[in-house]
């Protein structure tokens, strides 16, 4: 299992993903907003996205996890 971080301190503006949806190294998974910059979090390896652990609108920290992915 893959643990996709958040890069920095945030809001969740959008959420790209679904659980169960198949991802390629480099998509964009989720969208933070931080001093009214978009900052894309993209996925550092192909697999399936298990588990979405946020949601749009809430403040994360940099280091909390996103999204864990199943990988081969």
């Amino acid at each position: 299992m893959t643990e996709i971080l958040s890069i920095m301190s945030g809001n969740v503006w959008k959420i790209e993903v679904n659980e169960n949806d198949i991802v390629k190294e480099g998509d964009v998974l989720v969208i933070l907003e931080s001093m009214k910059m978009e900052i894309p979090i993209e996925s550092t390896h192909a697999g399936v996205v298990a588990e979405i652990k946020t949601a749009e609108g809430e403040f994360v920290q940099e280091g909390d996890v996103l999204v864990k992915l199943k990988t081969d």
